[in-house]
């Protein structure tokens, strides 16, 4: 029984040699073929510059939950559909004193877009939205106007 099995042992360490010294080919690993080249990007570009809107205060913000837009006028709840494109889009709350007491408690809902993007060149390249308009079927006519297209305060480059 003894012989049995190393003659068993014995064969498959030779069939195992065979195996791999049949697999190995003594100049190394080659490869021939083309060189696989990386697929381009499919969709939008990716904008890779950080981009920013700023606050009545002048402080950076992105994709911001809300922020003071000017002295009058804060926005709240901001649900960002988009953000760095061309513009930007969120769905949120409006309010400000003009529109106090009706709109303290319960903001007036509000589509905001974001536009006019201004880039910085140089070491430290970033992207300000200059612009923004407001709109919500709650604005008296002569606020509405005034919403209607906001300049922003950007960074001077």
């Amino acid at each position: 029984m003894r012989s049995l099995t190393a003659t068993a042992c014995a064969a498959a360490l030779t069939a195992t040699a065979l195996l791999l010294s049949g697999c190995s080919d003594p100049r190394g690993l080659r490869v021939a073929g083309p060189a696989v080249s990386p697929s381009p990007p499919s969709g939008p570009a990716q904008v890779t510059d950080p981009v920013y809107v700023s606050d009545a205060a002048r402080r950076p913000l992105q994709r911001p939950a809300s922020f003071v837009l000017k002295e009058s006028v804060s926005l709240t709840g901001l649900s960002w559909l988009h953000w760095g494109e061309a513009t930007a889009e969120a769905t949120g709350g409006l309010s400000g004193g003009w529109c106090r007491p009706e709109c303290e408690n319960q903001p007036y809902p509000v589509k905001v877009t974001l536009s006019g993007l201004i880039k910085q060149e140089g070491q430290d390249r970033v992207r300000f939205y200059s612009r923004a308009t407001l709109v919500s079927d709650r604005l008296p006519p002569e606020k509405a106007a005034e919403l209607g297209r906001v300049s922003l305060h950007t960074p001077e480059f």
